[in-house]
């Protein structure tokens, strides 16, 4: 079977980004990953080190996918880098910011820099958002910070002059809570139908990256769970 096409997930070694490289491999995509760890899975493994400024984790992780593309292009980029930090003004407030900034800001900003040299035309870029940040956040400030920052980026790189290829795609995906093993490690008593299903997220990636249903460019596209059913419904 011929190859379908070439994506990379940043963050392909946690819960959400190791479903991604699974869910693409199984689909005979080509698939490289991005992450502080090695997913085995993946053609491709890029080694971020966390302890190098941004700059330079932009230029080794640039050069590593242009070698390996070798003049292709990718279909689709998909960034679900991330965490989670709670704190407000009075407790771990920049600390836990700082934390979240370059988990989920500095990620994206290097998948768009990926992007603008390496999607093809009318390709996809797929950034992490969060519901949450849509509004105030004061029990988790870093966070809602963190993540309104990836919902201005996605809005920016879809206007004219953003810098993405022509006719290329940008979304963020703004989940409420995805049903991984340590959510329910540590929310064990937790309503889990109303949890967006991995399997889910993933099969959308695969959808966008093949060029069907592909929402308008800049959308945020917050992912409701209610009963097991999930609806994407834009911000």
């Amino acid at each position: 079977m011929s190859q379908m096409g070439r994506v990379i997930v940043y963050g392909g070694r946690g819960a959400l980004g190791a479903k991604c490289v699974s869910h693409f491999k199984a689909n005979n995509y080509w698939v490289g990953s991005i992450d502080l760890g090695e997913n085995t899975e993946a053609d491709l493994n890029i080694i971020v080190n966390k302890d190098q400024p941004l700059t330079q984790q932009e230029t080794t992780i640039l050069d590593s996918v242009k070698t390996a593309l070798d003049g292709s292009k990718l279909d689709g980029i998909f960034c679900v880098a991330g965490g989670w930090a709670g704190g407000n003004a009075a407790k771990d407030l920049v600390k836990n910011s700082e934390l979240m900034w370059n988990q989920s800001v500095c990620s994206s900003l290097i998948s768009a820099s990926i992007a603008a040299h390496h999607l093809k035309e009318g390709g996809v870029l797929q950034l992490t958002g969060a519901k949450a940040a849509l509004e105030g956040t004061p029990g988790m400030i870093g966070y809602g910070v963190a993540k309104s920052a990836v919902h201005h980026l996605t809005k920016s790189l879809a206007m004219k002059d953003g810098g993405l290829p022509n006719n290329s795609t940008v979304l963020a995906i703004l989940p409420i809570t995805l049903d991984t093993p340590m959510n329910r490690k540590w929310m064990a008593n937790a309503d889990f139908t109303t949890w967006t299903p991995l399997e889910y997220v993933a099969e959308l990636f695969l959808k966008w990256a093949s060029g069907k249903d592909k929402p308008t460019s800049g959308s945020l596209l917050q992912l409701v769970t209610k009963k097991s059913q999930t609806d994407v419904i834009p911000a």
